[in-house]
């Protein structure tokens, strides 16, 4: 009944719930986006017909996104009170920017999608497919903005009472120095989740053996836009390392269980027993030195000389979290590893001559099955992601970057509002979870509903609904 723990388990299970749908909306607006470009340079019914089941999709998901992205906004004036009188000057203007610019671009266009089909130019049309993607990735960067300078504030200054963050620079505020690199890595992998999502749906329509020209170009195009995200999102996981290495030191620290400074092994499996204060891993010594820096001997602080120090001293090393973080951080490499065999699998056995033949992906079920049930990698590891950013700069909720300006962070136990109790947090805990449960079942079966229906061209859908009615 520890009213901070339940703040923040609340405010995880919505952010984590919304986070199921931001992937798959932004990931799939890509996919939507070429498929209407596909079928209006095609001219081709069934691309016309794929297209229109992708804007299904995608209009099926991001209504409850949308729906789900809310109450987080409200629970910042409930649970975390004093934390948006601490950040309200900060935070107020991407909050609106991503409602007035990205929201709004995003919603007009999509209109125009499901409304405008035979109303404006084909080619407004597809435009109006990109400018809804390009809402959708928009409104991540504001986002993405906001939560960033939590992690690395910049471009303020503490005013003079201490109770609150001043801006003193918009653009230094904004452009932190995590914030391209975040976005850039959130982006590539909510791409890789849409991709994902298409290879998915493609291997479904194999293993049933039907659409067999859809399943097969959104194979390609899933496994296209796959490769070219996962290569980008190397690069930029690598760039968001650095950036973690050089600006949130525990945080750092706990990802690779690190409680002594010296050199860090590059580990693939491990626990950290946090009572002794020793990591037991698998991997290469001196290999995260040698990603960060080409250096094998590089070494880096532990988790006890960096609490030594002033800029740190409000942390109690035996309450951190060190296992949780080293655990799901790891959970989210290892998920690159699957998703980047699961994608030369896929590029293999999903040639078109060879599934033409009846072999590779048209025949072995195992495959098939395996792509069906795909996107829980990426999605496994977008949350563990996620786990490791926000849990691993604990126990504040605006960390004390390397670079940060003096004096602006904020304990995440002096960011919760004095005015709500434990129960009353307990007790809308349970009720997100119930609401919830509702809406990702209706959200399943709508969606089950568009794929069961297919890229079926508009004349025959409507044949067929004749045909179930003499039925």
């Amino acid at each position: 009944m520890d009213q901070v723990l339940l703040a923040r388990m609340q405010f995880a299970f919505t952010a984590g719930y919304h986070f199921i749908f931001v992937p798959i909306t932004i990931g799939i607006g890509l996919i939507m986006a070429i498929f209407v470009t596909k079928a209006y340079r095609s001219k081709l019914p069934e691309d016309d017909a794929l297209a229109r089941m992708w804007v299904k999709i995608f209009t099926g998901t991001f209504a409850i996104g949308v729906a789900t992205g809310i109450t987080m906004e409200f629970s910042f004036g409930t649970n975390w009170a004093a934390y948006s009188r601490f950040v309200g000057d900060i935070f107020g203007a991407p909050l609106a920017a991503e409602a007035l610019f990205a929201f709004f671009l995003e919603s007009i266009f999509l209109g125009m999608l499901l409304f405008g089909r035979n109303k404006i130019k084909p080619s407004l049309y597809v435009a109006s497919a990109w400018l809804v993607f390009a809402g959708s990735a928009l409104s991540a960067l504001w986002i993405i903005i906001a939560n960033s300078w939590m992690q690395t504030p910049a471009g303020a200054v503490l005013s003079a009472d201490g109770s609150s963050a001043v801006i003193t620079d918009f653009f230094a505020a904004a452009f932190n120095p995590s914030t391209l690199p975040r976005y850039a890595h959130t982006v590539f992998s909510l791409l890789v989740m849409g991709s994902f999502v298409t290879i998915a749906v493609a291997a479904w329509y194999m293993h049933k053996g039907t659409y067999a020209d859809a399943a097969q170009k959104m194979l390609r195009i899933g496994s296209i836009v796959g490769v070219i995200s996962v290569a980008l999102l190397l690069v930029a996981a690598h760039s968001s390392a650095v950036e973690v290495w050089e600006e949130q030191p525990t945080k750092m620290a706990m990802m690779e269980g690190q409680y002594e400074t010296g050199t860090v092994e590059l580990a693939a499996i491990g626990f950290v027993d946090e009572a002794t204060q020793e990591t037991f891993a698998l991997g290469i010594p001196g290999g995260t030195g040698f990603l960060a820096e080409g250096n094998f001997d590089a070494e880096y602080p532990g988790l006890n000389d960096l609490v030594a120090s002033e800029k740190y001293a409000d942390i109690n090393v035996d309450e951190m979290p060190v296992n949780f973080v080293f655990q799901v951080y790891h959970i989210m490499v290892a998920m690159f590893g699957v998703i980047c065999l699961v994608l030369i699998l896929a590029l293999i056995f999903g040639r078109k001559k060879l599934v033409a033949e009846g072999k590779g992906l048209a025949k072995s079920r195992f495959l098939q099955w395996l792509l069906v049930i795909s996107p829980l990698f990426p999605f496994l590891a977008i949350q563990t992601g996620w786990l490791t950013a926000e849990v691993g700069r604990q126990p504040y909720v605006v960390y004390p970057s390397t670079t940060g300006p003096d004096g602006v962070f904020m304990l995440t136990s002096d960011g919760v509002s004095a005015s709500v109790q434990s129960f009353e947090v307990l007790i809308s805990l349970v009720l997100f979870f119930a609401v919830y449960l509702l809406l990702f079942v209706g959200w399943a079966r709508v969606i089950r509903r568009f794929v069961k229906e297919g890229p079926v061209e508009p004349a025959k859908a409507e044949t067929r609904v004749d045909a179930e009615e003499v039925e």
